[in-house]
């Protein structure tokens, strides 16, 4: 990379269509070069109702104020999917406890009673937790997650476009049942988890396609971009949401859009930081093929990342199991015994 990156690029995806339903010239030119560029921007217009954004940061920060004793009778490690509540400095990022507490979603459905042994990603569907006497949680979660479900496919059907394909290229991988993640995050300062050297989370790239986070304003996210050794902070924007692209991306392109690797420093003593990060994926058995770019977006693919603790796989379900064993290691330990040793293989 030529030039450092220091500043994420602001879009309004309500500008990305014209009056005739196709897709604004100037706008794909944008997205396009953000997410090769950057891999990361932030987007506004996305058509949230009033004071959504704040009344489900609001709604999380009363359910992460209840005592441990209610928040851990959502105990992940009761979930062969990874959902509900993980405690305070439990999850792990590149060997080191997070200090964040969270509650992990996504779509609710029945549990598959037979699951072929060589497909274990698919005992990832299944049912959510949720707090029975905080109703709102559950419900206004799922009412972001419908939102960004829609935001998420319009950028991805303009990234398409951007990348000479129809827009309806990836649409086929999330027919049916998409397996999309949410998070409900609460990061707390490092002397909170001493453990955590004041790693609210860790540098990683994500899974999935694209990731829609809201975060309040108390900032602390940071980005590296490809090629370039300095992080750059991305700063919180009222109404907006950040967007970065996940490692089924980086793969199906060869690189030209990165999954780009970012960090979550904890905030100061006393300070709380809430966020909603939102991972647009589509079905758990979907293999991602790699897309025929045109000539001169094809000579700027710069191959995909090689990470030999962290190697990208074409399957979408295989991808992020490969994710939770790593992150969850008591809750693999407990449903995935035969996959959560160093040198198991999903």
């Amino acid at each position: 990379m030529n030039n450092v990156v220091t500043e994420i690029p602001v879009l309004d995806i309500s500008t990305a269509r014209n009056v005739d339903g196709s897709f604004n010239e100037a706008f794909v030119a944008a997205l396009r070069d953000a997410a090769h560029r950057v891999g990361f921007f932030q987007i506004v217009g996305y058509g949230s109702h009033e004071n959504q954004d704040q009344e489900l940061l609001d709604t999380i920060a009363e359910f992460f104020k209840k005592p441990v004793a209610e928040k851990i009778k959502l105990d992940n490690r009761n979930s062969a999917q990874f959902r509900g509540y993980t405690r305070m400095g439990t999850e792990i990022t590149r060997g080191r406890a997070d200090a964040r507490e969270q509650i992990d979603y996504g779509p609710a459905r029945e549990t598959l009673s037979e699951v072929p042994s060589d497909k274990p990603f698919l005992n990832l569907q299944g049912p959510n937790q949720f707090p029975e006497d905080f109703p709102q949680l559950e419900e206004r979660a799922m009412q972001w997650a419908e939102l960004m479900n829609q935001t998420g496919h319009e950028l991805l059907s303009a990234l398409a476009v951007g990348m000479g394909l129809p827009e309806d290229h990836f649409d086929e991988p999330f027919a049916k049942t998409p397996s999309w993640m949410g998070k409900l995050v609460h990061y707390v300062s490092g002397d909170v988890v001493p453990e955590s050297g004041n790693q609210g989370v860790g540098l990683h790239a994500d899974y999935g396609f694209v990731t829609l986070l809201l975060q309040d304003q108390v900032g602390g996210l940071q980005v590296q971009p490809y090629g370039q050794e300095e992080w750059i902070a991305v700063p919180p924007t009222p109404g907006a949401l950040v967007v970065n692209l996940g490692e089924m991306l980086e793969v199906a392109t060869d690189g030209y859009l990165m999954a780009t690797i970012h960090r979550v420093i904890a905030p100061p003593a006393g300070v709380d930081r809430y966020s909603v990060p939102f991972f647009y994926s589509p079905r758990l058995d979907a293999v991602i093929d790699k897309v025929q770019l045109p000539a001169a977006l094809a000579a700027q693919a710069r191959g995909i990342s090689d990470d030999p603790q962290n190697p990208m796989l074409a399957s979408y379900g295989a991808n992020v199991l490969k994710g939770w064993l790593r992150a969850h290691p008591q809750t693999a330990a407990i449903h995935y015994p035969e996959l959560s040793s160093p040198t198991a293989s999903v």
